[in-house]
């Protein structure tokens, strides 16, 4: 008796693995062998042209207000918010006392966040000058 099996359930699953994934490894190689011999040869005359519209490119300062990033946070303070009492929400009835408790101890928990928000100006929008 041979270790391979060809009366195996998954025997047909993995043939067809094995055969996509030639197929697309085939297609991938023939792809590039094709767009390599379209492609312009002379690549260094093209790397050293000008580009030929739009203003001429100079470094400028980032004014990226970093307020931005603090709403960011604070929308992920509400989405986890959302994402843990929704499902608790649902099962509250099974969950009795202690579910409520813990509820609570979870919402004390953001509550320390806004407040910890609120108190560093997360709230309020400045301008960028």
């Amino acid at each position: 008796m041979s270790h391979m099996e060809i009366s195996h359930p998954y025997f047909g699953i993995f043939l067809m693995l094995i055969l996509a994934s030639v197929i697309f490894f085939g297609l991938v190689f023939i792809a590039s062998k094709i767009g390599n011999s379209f492609a312009a040869k002379n690549r260094k005359k093209l790397g050293l042209g000008m580009y030929e519209c739009g203003p001429i490119p100079v470094r400028q300062a980032n004014k990226m207000n970093s307020q931005f990033f603090i709403v960011a946070l604070v929308f992920i303070l509400l989405d986890i918010e959302v994402v843990f009492l929704f499902p608790w929400a649902l099962v509250f009835k099974y969950l009795g006392w202690f579910g409520l408790f813990e509820i609570f101890i979870f919402i004390l928990l953001l509550a320390i966040g806004f407040l910890y928000a609120y108190k560093k100006g997360a709230f309020e929008w400045q301008s960028i000058k």
